[in-house]
């Protein structure tokens, strides 16, 4: 049997819990076509680069798989009837990662650095350039000083 790692991408209009739902449900695919599903880690509803079906955000799940081509392929049929699902990634590999994936590594790491400076999250960020809610500064050429 090959091992693979699989990522789904699921609609950002659904729960957390139906999402894991989905996840189980192909895990059973596998299974039931003679593989089996090692780790499975849920990375959250995260932005996506580009819309994807109107999609801003999706659910993004990483699935570590040891099975034969065919219960993949059943797998990678049943995904692509789904609506729940905007996008999928099979890739076959030599060998599982141990540990957490970059994804969920990186995550960490953040909060880590976060702790280590300070940074509390329900502080209010500085607004930026391109906050539109900052109160604009009226030019010389407003209604106002300096008008004719």
């Amino acid at each position: 049997m090959a091992l693979y790692e699989h990522v789904l991408l699921a609609r950002q209009d659904i729960t957390q819990q139906q999402v894991d739902a989905l996840v189980e449900q192909y895990k059973g695919v596998i299974e039931a076509n003679g593989g089996k599903v090692g780790r499975i880690e849920n990375w959250g509803l995260r932005p996506l680069t580009y819309r994807i079906k109107k999609n801003r955000k999706a659910y993004y799940s990483l699935l570590n798989i040891d099975a034969p081509a065919a219960a993949v392929s059943e797998m990678e049929r049943q995904l692509r009837i789904n609506e729940d699902v905007l996008r999928f990634l099979t890739v076959r590999v030599d060998e599982h990662e141990e540990g957490q994936s970059a994804m969920l590594a990186r995550r960490d790491d953040r909060r880590e650095r976060d702790d280590r400076f300070g940074r509390d999250d329900d502080r209010p960020r500085r607004p930026r350039d391109g906050d539109r809610d900052r109160p604009r500064r009226p030019r010389d050429n407003e209604a106002g000083e300096g008008a004719v």
